[in-house]
Order: structure tokens, then sequence, then C-alpha cells
């Protein structure tokens, strides 16, 4: 994928597909023209979207549905980790099972998605890798601990192959996202809400469509020469939390 190229008939998958954020990362790349299709345990509530039952932290689960993209539309030009769960707790209370299983889906789950899509890039001579980070994995938040050090993960994880990859057109980047208004979120206690509202420079909550539109920007021309970069799209809630 070239600077010149756009996203009309690239193939994209987007791991955590059945969420809010990974429909409308999906949705954004249709209106591409992109062909997509959503990885994940359980298929998405809209059923117009592509679906291929696919569990992130295991690696035969990722290369069997990685095979599957491969052998219906011939490789893989854009790949999307968009899966992630939270345990929330004080560290000391926080359970060794709780903090495993969020690195395995939110970390381990990329590296998994990078490790099977890659060959496939390589063999395309170029293509576009985005992580869905968080303002907290670089910023931390009290009771995070498992979730925001495996969104600082994906930090370290795309750095290093943005090096290892470049000389092969292959881009990375992460997007951090701030709040973002989705059922999940809007199902926790109004005094967590307004608090992160309070932090927004803007006044407003992001919407999952504006994670999409982050990340058709970097799979386009725009993102031609960007890679192992962060790009916060979180209404300058980082800045307003100092």
């Amino acid at each position: 994928m070239n600077e010149a190229s756009d996203i009309n008939g690239k193939v994209a998958v987007v791991t955590g597909g059945s969420g809010a954020i990974g429909q409308a990362i999906a949705r954004a790349l249709l209106r591409g023209s992109a062909q997509v299709l959503l990885l994940d345990v359980a298929p998405p509530k809209d059923s117009a979207l592509s679906w291929i039952e696919c569990d992130v932290r295991d690696d035969s689960s990722v290369a069997q549905a990685i095979s599957e993209v491969t052998s219906k539309h011939g490789g893989v030009d854009i790949a999307v980790h968009a899966a992630g769960v939270s345990r929330d707790a004080v560290v000391w209370k926080l359970s060794v099972e709780d903090w495993d299983f969020v690195q395995s889906v939110n970390l381990r789950g990329a590296f998994l998605l990078i490790r099977h899509s890659l060959p496939l890039m390589r063999a395309r001579s170029g293509g576009r890798i985005v992580l869905i980070g968080s303002i907290n994995g670089s910023r931390g938040k009290f009771g995070t601990s498992a979730y925001s050090a495996s969104k600082a993960g994906l930090l370290g994880l795309a750095k290093t192959v943005a090096r290892e990859t470049g000389r092969f057109g292959v881009l990375i980047n992460v997007i951090e996202p701030g709040w973002v208004r989705t059922p999940l979120t809007e199902s926790v206690s109004q005094t967590i809400r307004d608090a992160a509202l309070a932090e927004s420079l803007v006044g407003t909550f992001v919407e999952p469509e504006d994670i999409g539109h982050a990340v058709t920007f970097l799979c386009g021309p725009g993102g031609g020469h960007i890679t192992g970069q962060v790009l916060r799209v979180d209404g300058g809630q980082f800045l307003g939390c100092n």
C-alpha cells in the first residue's frame, strides 16, 4: 500500500468486531470501499457485517481466521486490533487471573494478529496495522493497572514493529482514545462519567465513529508516511487531566 493509494478494494480485518468501537471501525472502512471481516468470539449485532469466529487469545484460532480470510480474499492489507477488556481493581486486590486475562486479550491478541498478518502484507509489498490503545496506557489511571499496562505494551510493540517492517512498506500506529461513549461506558455511574467529561477540553465524549475516522485516515493516503506513532483521539482529555 503506497502513499498514493486508498483503501478501495483493500482487505481489512478488525478484531473485537462485535463491540461498538470495532463495528464503527468496520463501517468506516466499508465506506471507503474496503472488504472488511470482523474477528471476534461472538457475532456483531449488525448482521450486515461479515464475521469470522476468532479468539484473539489463541494462536491457532487467529491463524485459522487469517487463513480463512486469505482463502476468501487472497490476503490481508489492513489489520486493526480493537479487541479489549478490563478488570479494574487496585493492584493489591487484582487477581492474577484477571491480570492474565486482560494481557491475553489486549496485548497477546495484538501480537498474534500482527504475527499472522505480516507475512501476507509482506507478500503484497505493504500494509497498514492499527492498534487501539488508550490514553490510560500513557498516563495511567487509578484502579486500572492491568488495562493500562496492556495498553502501554501496545506502544512498545508498535514502535518495535515499525522499525522491523518499514522497509517492507508495512506501517503500524496506535490510536489512543479517551472516554468513548458506548453502551458499556454509558452504564457506569454518573459520577465517573462526569469526572471523565470534566477532563475533556472540547466538553464532549468521543464517539465510536471518531475512532473509525481516525483508522481510515491512518490506512488511507494521509497515513502514507506515518508509522510508529500515537494518535490521541480524546478531545484533549489527556491534557485536561493534568
